[in-house]
């Protein structure tokens, strides 16, 4: 385990080696591998685990009983997710968690940090470092909220490619994203959400090859 890169992540930050260490083994940290498209976590089921992606990516999806598929967020390397879930074990997951690609993830049972001395600084540090990981999942689902507000497709699409280019802090970017993900994200139907695109690049609004996207101008 390379410690170095876990502490840059928002759930390790402020701890030296040593507590990293001592961190892992006593939420008793294990890695797995996925395939694309393999089931990581399923609605319906419990857990005292939250994982951080090493490698590849994930979704978090909803999924319902007539194979409608909304896609809520994209979760990738350093990042994490089902921490509010871990900490409320008793409570039934209500999204689904897929390999959006090959990917390497740690799970950690922070459900037991309820249970150990606070009084020791890495305990403390965790506990600190969990509160800013669910503030800042809060932002990213208002994200989402403010994306899919628009009634048109256009409305959603340059939302949401306004949205990363922000955070990207550049006009041209790639988006974690394929096209039938991207409909599922922004709730279209992929066929309206293609032709609105090929139209967004005919009118000289954007340039995009796959997944990677280039803002040219506003409408």
């Amino acid at each position: 385990m390379n410690t170095d890169k876990l502490g840059k992540t928002m759930f390790f930050r402020g701890l030296n080696e040593d507590e990293i260490h001592t961190a892992l083994k006593a939420l008793n940290s294990h890695e797995k591998e996925y395939a694309k498209g393999e089931a990581v976590l399923l609605a319906g089921n419990v857990t005292n685990e939250m994982g951080l992606v090493l490698e590849g990516g994930v979704t978090i999806e909803s999924n319902d009983m007539w194979g409608n598929r909304t896609i809520l967020s994209h979760v990738g390397p350093a990042e994490f997710f089902a921490e509010a879930y871990a900490l409320l074990p008793d409570e039934p997951l209500m999204v689904d968690v897929f390999a959006s690609e090959n990917c390497r993830i740690l799970f950690l049972n922070i459900g037991s940090l309820m249970h150990m001395e606070n009084s020791q600084p890495w305990v403390f540090k965790l506990i600190r470092n969990l509160l800013m990981i669910s503030t800042h999942k809060n932002i990213v689902l208002s994200g989402r909220s403010f994306n899919t507000a628009p009634k048109s497709a256009r409305g959603r699409i340059m939302a949401y490619l306004n949205s990363v280019s922000l955070k990207k802090k550049s006009v041209e970017f790639d988006i974690p994203f394929d096209r039938q993900q991207m409909a599922d994200y922004l709730n279209l139907d992929r066929t309206a959400l293609s032709k609105e695109l090929g139209k967004m690049r005919d009118e000289g609004i954007i340039e995009f090859r796959k997944n990677h996207f280039r803002i040219i101008s506003a409408e």
